[in-house]
């Protein structure tokens, strides 16, 4: 697969939507997760990312604004007991985290659901679960096509990530109406010697659509302490 300039491929889609990347740095040291949301309507722009006690949730910015808090007000990233990270952009987070308590895998946890009801759109639910080897899982539901009659379910497991990569994806192909959901694979993203925590927070910060991006957070974890810092950045200060 082609290696991809990430900077470059966000800044020619004006509206990927939702995305996830996990990955490994350069020198071999650090799991990388990024996650960031974009918005259209005032209801969906009018969130910011804010830290928990597990991850972060997505919250309101100004409450007396908010018209519909179904499908955008959820927890995005949650560490779980057992060190695997979740990461996705719905309430899916939560049935993995339920599932895998119960003893299952995310994919069990995933085959209960499906796209999200927001026809004509059927955005696509995209998650991605880190192991604390830095081996990470993305995943995506989406609708056949737009026919939301049949959910099609696609795993993606790297068991051994290569440095100075990872891998992308997001909910929608580009801009439209209804919105295209995304196809493929994951694409496979460079993560250079260049890329530290903040370098690549303002690479994805700066190359999403200044209008339609909303909030990123952007996580690197030391795989041999499991010690770990983030950022978070939202439009709304």
């Amino acid at each position: 697969m082609k290696l991809t300039n990430l900077m470059t491929y966000l800044a020619e889609n004006p509206y990927p939507g939702r995305g996830i990347l996990m990955g490994r740095t350069a020198d071999n040291q650090e799991a990388v997760i990024a996650y960031f949301i974009m918005g259209r309507s005032e209801n969906s722009r009018n969130r910011i990312f804010e830290r928990t006690e597990d991850g972060i949730r997505t919250r309101a910015f100004d409450e007396s604004k908010m018209t519909d808090p179904s499908l955008i007000i959820y927890h995005p990233v949650r560490l779980l007991p057992n060190g695997l990270l979740v990461v996705t952009n719905g309430d899916q987070t939560d049935t993995i985290r339920d599932h895998i308590a119960q003893g299952h895998c995310y994919r069990h946890a995933l085959n209960t659901r499906k796209f999200e009801p927001d026809g004509p759109n059927w955005t696509p639910r995209i998650s991605g679960v880190m192991k604390p080897d830095g081996s990470y899982n993305l995943s995506i539901l989406k609708s056949m096509d737009g026919d939301p009659d049949c959910c099609c379910r696609y795993f993606f497991e790297y068991d051994n990530p290569v440095p100075g990569t990872g891998h992308f994806i997001h909910t929608y192909q580009s801009d439209g109406d209804p919105l295209p959901s995304f196809q493929g694979e994951p694409r496979l993203v460079e993560l250079g010697t260049q890329f530290n925590i903040d370098s690549l927070t303002d690479t994805i910060w700066n190359s999403l659509n200044a209008d339609n991006k909303v909030s990123l957070y952007v996580q690197f974890t030391d795989l041999e302490s499991g010690n770990w810092e983030y950022t978070i950045t939202n439009k709304n200060n």
